[in-house]
This record gives structure tokens, sequence and C-alpha cells, in this order.
């Protein structure tokens, strides 16, 4: 089974806004694809939410999390990477990549999308793994 990380702003998008990344999320609650979580990647969703832009309650936050927690297979990354010059947080999101031994990462990210791959790991946006995985490339 593919296992995916998906960055913070692909769960946003998933949660609050649908379209191709929510396709993506709803692959891994169907057991399609394996999401794969780490506490920095849940501790910047938690932040992000909260924000004044979303406005989610703490309660609706937590439902959230848990949800995904019990979708995920949940690693802690023992390796602190500094890939990322530019944005040191985008480590987090390969760290958890690494220990997960994951696929692929999803991400909207800039940064990250530059890498292109990291070890065996490619980097996609929503678009370009939706594609990649319905051509079975």
């Amino acid at each position: 089974m593919l296992r995916v990380v998906l960055d913070t702003n692909v769960l946003i998008s998933a949660i609050h806004f649908g379209g191709k990344p929510r396709q993506i999320l709803e692959k891994t609650i169907r057991r399609d694809i394996q999401l794969c979580l780490s506490e920095p990647i849940l501790e910047e969703l938690k932040g992000v939410l909260r924000r004044p832009k979303f406005d989610y309650s703490p309660e609706a936050v937590q439902v959230i999390l848990t949800e995904l927690i019990g979708i995920s297979d949940f690693v802690n990354p023992s390796k602190t990477l500094g890939i990322v010059s530019e944005d040191a947080e985008d480590n987090r999101i390969l760290e958890c990549a690494v220990e997960a031994g994951a696929n692929y990462i999803i991400t909207g990210d800039i940064h990250l999308l530059k890498l292109g791959g990291y070890r065996d790991i490619k980097i996609l946006n929503a678009v370009a793994f939706l594609e990649e995985i319905s051509s079975g490339t």
C-alpha cells in the first residue's frame, strides 16, 4: 500500500476547502493509501485551524485531530533534518516521511516541491499525485 505524508497545507485544504486534497484524504479514509502523521504535523495543523481565518473551536479541532490519528500510521521521527533551509519547519514533513518509509509527500509548499524528492520519496502537489496514481506510474 502506498504510504503518504500530507503537508499541513494539503490537510487544511482537504478539511476546509475540498477539491483534489479532499479526494486524497478520502482515499486515506477508505484505506486505499496509508496516511502517515507525526506530532509536529498535528501541532502545526492544530495551530492553523485555530487561526482567525479558519476559527475552528477547540472541540472541533480535537475531533479533527482524533479522526486523523485514527486513520493514520503515527510516527515519532528519530532524526532531525536540515534539508530545507528557507523554511526549517518544512523539515518536519521530511522527517515524518523518512521515519514512516513514505512513498510520497503531497504538498503545496514551494520549498518542498522544489526538491522534487528526497531519498526514495517523491514530492508532488495534489493534482500531480492523483494523476500519477491513476496512471499507475
